[in-house]
């Protein structure tokens, strides 16, 4: 496969419509249909069933679509990396993280960097766990934030001193606002608003003390921000990290679990992972700006 052919297929994707995509990539349609011919024949597989007036992609195509994409980031990474000048230090550092005020800390150590290096450029890729995970492993991250347990046998790590702690986003009106704290009796006859990562999940019914079929779970999410207005809108109580929603001056408050529920959070990158000077900058600064002694490096 070469990438010029990538590009033509994913502007076809993108487009959804051959003579659109044609225009865009100042093509003519019978030489960019013969391409996407081609790379089937190549393949051996359908990619995309024509329509009258709208391309859809097969399984197949949207599996590629995937693909493309990060190999065409891969390439784009690459070549930026190769064509940096060896005079100024510059370059992207592109972090994984989820929804955590922990990101704070790595704010406050890229804005350093940056004042020392303004030609440094950080990327910082919203996801879950598992998101996260799949695109270090691809080599499309230099670094992944990761709350929870973690398996440190496969990767190199460094434990941030921060840790959530986990709570519950409900309404001021609610009975239970009017207390310090929440205890998993509490929640046992209210209707549940839970993260949808499974790793969550798990923690939260071991700290609930109950098994999924005996709450009531009524919506998952992936952002916090739409939990806050299935909440707002009388759907819940969403389980969530503190400092997640700034409740000040809304109609929302955040209580803390009881007992007490935190996560750990860890900096993690690839054992085999080879960084750029920039990227090796930034893991210098983090670790001089830390309180714990640096963990992990391998």
């Amino acid at each position: 496969m070469e990438l010029r052919v990538l590009q033509y297929f994913l502007a076809v994707a993108r487009e959804q419509n051959i003579s659109a995509a044609a225009q865009s990539l100042h093509l003519t349609q019978p030489t960019l249909s013969r391409q996407l011919k081609e790379l089937e024949e190549e393949l051996g597989k359908q990619l995309m069933v024509r329509g009258n007036r709208k391309i859809t992609l097969t399984e197949d195509g949207m599996l590629l679509r995937k693909r493309a994409e990060e190999i065409l980031d891969l390439v784009s990474r690459t070549e930026k990396e190769m064509m940096r000048s060896d005079d100024t230090l510059s370059g992207d550092i592109y972090i994984g993280t989820g929804e955590t005020d922990g990101v704070r800390q790595i704010a406050r150590v890229a804005n350093r960097l940056q004042n020392a290096y303004p030609r440094i450029q950080f990327h910082i890729v919203s996801g879950d766990a598992v998101d996260v995970c799949e695109r270090l492993d691809k080599g499309l991250l230099d670094f992944g934030v990761l709350l929870g347990d973690i398996d440190k046998t496969k990767c190199c790590y460094l434990e941030l001193p921060m840790k959530d702690r986990w709570g519950i986003l409900m309404r001021r009106d609610s009975p239970l606002a009017q207390q310090h704290s929440v205890a998993p009796q509490d929640l046992w006859d209210k209707p549940l608003i839970l993260s949808r990562q499974v790793d969550n999940k798990s923690g939260l019914y071991r700290w609930l003390r109950r098994e999924p079929a005996q709450l009531h779970t009524a919506a998952t999410y992936n952002l916090i921000y739409n939990a806050s207005l299935m909440v707002d809108e009388g759907m819940g109580y969403a389980f969530t990290l503190d400092r997640q929603v700034n409740t000040t001056g809304s109609s929302l408050c955040f209580r803390p679990l009881r007992p007490k529920l935190e996560l750990s959070m860890y900096l993690v990158w690839k054992k085999s992972q080879i960084f750029s000077r920039a990227a090796e900058l930034f893991l210098e600064y983090l670790q001089e700006q830390l309180i714990t002694p640096a963990e992990g490096r391998e």
